[in-house]
């Protein structure tokens, strides 16, 4: 049993690892919360929950239906492309803000708003669909059916700890963040990967 274990395990953990990695607009918002400590387990939590939910949801078969549905990876690129948008000039502001930024008091959001922006960095993003639906969902259904569920658990547990470290890591930055033109530096980073991520959704929409 442990030969079919182990095998499908870190198949599902080292693609999901390898997919999830890449510096993303659902990294970034982590790394924040992390960095302001403000509902770190929440959003930790939310995101690893989510991916968990589509891989097994692709290795069910739901690659296969989303791939014929006519419009929709247009519809969820304009989507989340006004949304990178609006948040990348909203980070680009606070960066050139005159306002005194201080880890403490920089931004703060209410539980509804950190979950309300965790969940629009993950669903209308439509790299999550191709990464966990469509790319995990084809290797798992490809695996023996008893392999299966132990590739779906590999790859929720590398989602964990890969949010997990950013979310809780991002505290040892602390000290960096207490000095405002630290937020400023990081808030143009943000701001520059929101409009590159935005202007790559609109490029994959429209390729003419």
């Amino acid at each position: 049993m442990t030969n079919l274990i182990v095998p499908a395990f870190a198949k599902g953990f080292a693609l999901s690892a390898g997919l999830i990695m890449a510096i993303g607009a659902q990294n970034m918002f982590v790394l924040r919360q992390g960095l302001k400590r403000e509902h770190v387990w929440q959003v930790v939590l939310f995101c690893a929950a989510a991916d968990a939910a589509l891989i097994v949801a692709g290795v069910n078969g739901l690659g296969t239906i989303l791939s014929a549905v006519p419009g929709l990876s247009v519809t969820l690129s304009l989507g989340g492309a006004a949304f990178l948008c609006w948040y990348g000039v909203t980070a680009l502001r606070r960066a050139f803000s005159a306002s005194t930024m201080v880890i403490d008091q920089h931004g703060t959001l209410t539980l509804g708003a950190a979950l309300a922006g965790t969940a629009a960095f993950t669903f209308l993003n439509p790299h999550v669909y191709i990464d966990t639906v469509m790319l995990m969902g084809a290797v798992g259904t490809s695996l023996p059916a008893e392999q299966q569920f132990w590739f779906m658990i590999g790859g929720a547990s590398a989602s964990f700890a890969w949010f997990a470290s950013m979310g809780f890591g991002a505290r040892y930055l602390a000290p960096l963040f207490e000095r405002p033109i630290a937020w400023r530096v990081l808030d143009v980073i943000i701001g520059a990967v929101m409009l590159a991520l935005a202007a790559s959704l609109l490029k994959s929409a429209f390729p003419n």
